[in-house]
């Protein structure tokens, strides 16, 4: 059964629905409403408690968090609104394998608490930058990796999340994308600027309850939309558009293993070599390496703590195959010719992208399924997504500048001069990811999750071998350049 609300299919035509608002009634914006107050009210009780005058308190929350408010950051900076547009779009496309990027994860956490996390530790620092540094012995491989961060940052993880929260905002709001970004931008830099890390990690936790609660809700009424597992299976590979024109068949048509994680070595779009082997590589660098991540675990007050949180955050990545893939392949059997559609004027008619619509599969799913109250939930389900993953970075990369950067050239900085610094570029860091999303909105035929990882797959492996090279060779070094 199909159900229109608003004419939410025709928000790019001309035609007379196009203008109006789906979220427009007292229910889903009392919703919103109470979602933002909340969130608000736990941005500033966490910034009244914690000492941000700091370096230390700034950015590592004066190393006072326990383990269930870490556990719960590490999920949530992790899960952005990239996950609920690009995982499930990706999923709409291709079937359930791109879900084994976040099984993947499962065993990598707790080398993270075990292995990575006590050494990080032992050497007293503050960025990844700094452990390389005090590693090696030089300053240029510091400055390298601050800088590749950064790059990785603003193409892949603050333009991804911004444009995907976007395209949800657009599409119930009927808000212009850049407007949309802009006031989400606001709201978020908010506290991030103000309140520090520990603001950053009890919000987190906030947004982490609410993701799961909405997620689940929302793939109860997908489910039973399509009647059962058995069902959902059988529709999903007759799921096809309606209007194919002179295009091949197979672009269209879902794919002979679209319910196989480890697909053939040779002809599978994910190979299975590749999901283990090269996957565990790129995962690695993220969960072990990646300042946003490993910030979080070195604001534990001890290593029982740090293990606990990553415990935690493991048996969280077993949620997204059933929040994320299995509504995004539901979408598909739903709205074939909106989410699998491949006319480029078809495309363009239903999300203004002529590459493809899979990126609406869960926006979509939403606006449609879901009844008053409840849409504006997973409003803010959406928008707690983006915000817990906007806030890591942003503070992530303000220490990295801060830290590894501007002290380089300003040796003798004060602790509140280096605070300025770091919110001010804060605001850069925004401008310049604004300036990427229409390179975001137009790569990888669509599929967001396609365009992060094909930028990640090249940029991070040597990082990773940098890193397991410090950890585990003694032998290696860097000439001393100071």
């Amino acid at each position: 059964m199909m159900r229109n609300y608003f004419g939410f299919s025709l928000t790019r035509s001309n035609g007379s629905d196009a203008d109006t608002v789906p979220l427009n009634n007292p229910a889903d914006i009392s919703v919103i409403v109470i979602y933002f107050l909340v969130v608000l009210g736990v941005g500033v009780w966490a910034m009244v408690r914690s000492n941000r005058s700091t370096v230390g308190g700034f950015f590592l929350a004066g190393r006072s968090m326990v383990w269930w408010p870490i556990g719960a950051s590490l999920f949530a900076s992790n899960i952005g609104s990239g996950h609920f547009v690009g995982l499930a779009g990706t999923a709409a496309a291709t079937g359930i394998a791109i879900g084994g990027f976040e099984w993947n994860a499962l065993i990598v956490v707790v080398i993270l608490g075990w292995v990575f996390v006590p050494i990080y530790i032992k050497a007293g620092i503050v960025t990844m930058p700094e452990y390389l540094k005090k590693r090696f012995g030089g300053q240029r491989i510091r400055i390298y990796l601050s800088v590749l961060s950064l790059f990785l940052y603003v193409f892949t993880k603050i333009s991804a999340d911004m444009f995907s929260g976007a395209i949800f905002i657009n599409q119930a709001l009927k808000l212009n994308i850049y407007v949309a970004v802009i006031a989400l931008l606001l709201i978020t830099a908010l506290y991030t600027v103000t309140g520090g890390l520990a603001a950053v990690i009890y919000t987190d936790t906030l947004q982490t309850i609410i993701m799961i609660v909405g997620s689940f809700i929302l793939m109860g009424f997908a489910f039973h939309e399509v009647g059962g597992y058995e069902n959902f299976q059988t529709s999903y590979m007759a799921a096809v558009p309606s209007v194919t024109t002179n295009i091949s068949e197979t672009c269209f048509t879902p794919r002979a293993d679209s319910f196989h994680i480890f697909r053939n070595a040779v002809t599978g779009d994910l190979p299975w070599p590749g999901l283990v082997f090269g996957l565990t590589i790129q995962a690695t660098w993220y969960w072990c390496t990646d300042q946003v991540i490993v910030q979080r675990c070195l604001s534990a007050k001890n290593m029982s703590h740090v293990k606990a949180g990553c415990i935690l955050c493991g048996y969280l990545k077993l949620l997204p195959m059933f929040l994320m893939v299995f509504p995004g392949m539901i979408s598909r059997i739903l709205y074939p010719d909106e989410v699998a559609c491949v006319e480029p004027s078809e495309c363009n008619k239903y999300c203004g992208a002529s590459v493809g619509c899979s990126n609406i599969a869960y926006p979509k799913l939403v606006v449609d399924l879901m009844p008053d109250g409840l849409r504006g939930l997973m409003l803010s389900v959406m928008l707690a997504s983006l915000m817990s993953s906007l806030t890591s970075i942003f503070n992530s990369a303000s220490t990295l500048f801060t830290m590894d950067i501007y002290t380089k050239f300003r040796r003798s900085a004060t602790e509140k001069e280096l605070m300025i610094a770091g919110r001010v570029f804060i605001l850069v860091l925004i401008g310049l990811s604004i300036a990427w999303i229409p390179v975001v909105q137009s790569a990888q035929s669509g599929q967001l999750f396609d365009y992060i990882q094909s930028i990640t797959s090249y940029l991070t492996p040597p990082i990773a071998a940098l890193f397991m090279l410090a950890i585990f060779c003694k032998r290696v070094n860097e000439t001393d350049d100071r």
